[in-house]
C-alpha cells in the first residue's frame, strides 16, 4: 500500500469509527444498552460497504487516466519496430508511431515504455 492511499482508506473507515463509539459509547451513556450482536452487524454491514468500495477508490475512483487519444498511450509497452537512435518507429497497441528513447538507444524486437506523447510522437523509456 501506498502512503498516498492511507488518507482514503481513513476516510472510508471513518463512519465505522464514528458509528462504533456512538453504539457502544454515546448510547450505553444515555442509558440506552445496545445488544453487542445489533452492534457487530452493523459494524459487518459497514465494513463489506468499505471492502466492496475500496478497490475503486484504490486504483484512482473517478480519476482515470483517458481511454482514446494519444494520451491513452502512456504507461503501455511498445516493441521497437526501427532503432531508435534516439528516434525511430515502435509499435503501440498494434499502431506505428514515431519515437524518441529518452534514455539512450534501443534496438529493434527490444521492449521500451510509453511515458509522453508530444504530437504524432511518442516518447519512450528503454526497461531496467
Amino acid at each position: 500500500m501506498k502512503a498516498s492511499e492511507l488518507p482514503k482508506l481513513l476516510a472510508l473507515a471513518a463512519d465505522e469509527i464514528i458509528v462504533a463509539i456512538f453504539l457502544v459509547v454515546i448510547l450505553p451513556a444515555l442509558g440506552i444498552d445496545v445488544p453487542l450482536s445489533a452492534v457487530a452487524a452493523v459494524i459487518g454491514v459497514l465494513l463489506l460497504k468499505d471492502f466492496l468500495i475500496v478497490p475503486f477508490v484504490v486504483r484512482g475512483g473517478l480519476v482515470k487516466r483517458p481511454e482514446t487519444g494519444p494520451e491513452s498511450l502512456i504507461g503501455h509497452e511498445a516493441l521497437v519496430v526501427e532503432d531508435l537512435s534516439p528516434e525511430g518507429v515502435v509499435k503501440v497497441r498494434g499502431e506505428f508511431w514515431r519515437a524518441e528513447c529518452l534514455n539512450g538507444t534501443a534496438r529493434r524486437g527490444e521492449r521500451v515504455k510509453v511515458v509522453d506523447v508530444r504530437g504524432t510522437k511518442v516518447l519512450v523509456e528503454r526497461r531496467g
